[in-house]
């Protein structure tokens, strides 16, 4: 039987420091807790800078679950990029969501419904 768990993507967004870092901290640490595979990435706004190819890459997968910050803005960084995300792509806000919200839906075997525009 196929893997259908969706990809996990956590960015630390190092660098503009714009997420609460009790979020970020609890997010990283509940996925962690999890035992489930996720890849983490020090920040998707210098990665879109660059051209990173590892950006196309995660816009390839299925199912894939961003914790970083504005939906809007994410979308934009990979779009930026050449890159964009494909239509099942869920962005969550660790900017304004709960890490125990985040990691809920990260985790959650259901797709997720896409955000409200209100929260990009």
């Amino acid at each position: 039987m196929p893997d259908s768990s969706p990809t996990l993507l956590y960015c630390r967004c190092a660098y503009a420091q714009v997420v609460p870092s009790g979020v970020k901290n609890e997010v990283l640490q509940r996925l962690c807790d999890a035992g489930v595979n996720f890849e983490t990435v020090s920040d998707l706004c210098e990665m879109a800078a660059h051209r990173d190819p590892r950006l196309a890459a995660l816009s390839q997968c299925s199912s894939l679950r961003i914790a970083a910050c504005y939906p809007r803005a994410v979308k934009g960084l990979f779009q930026q990029a050449g890159t964009p995300l494909s239509a099942d792509a869920a962005v969550l806000n660790m900017r304004n969501q709960t890490a125990e919200g985040i990691v809920g839906q990260m985790l959650a075997i259901e797709p997720i419904k896409h955000i409200e525009e209100s929260q990009s």
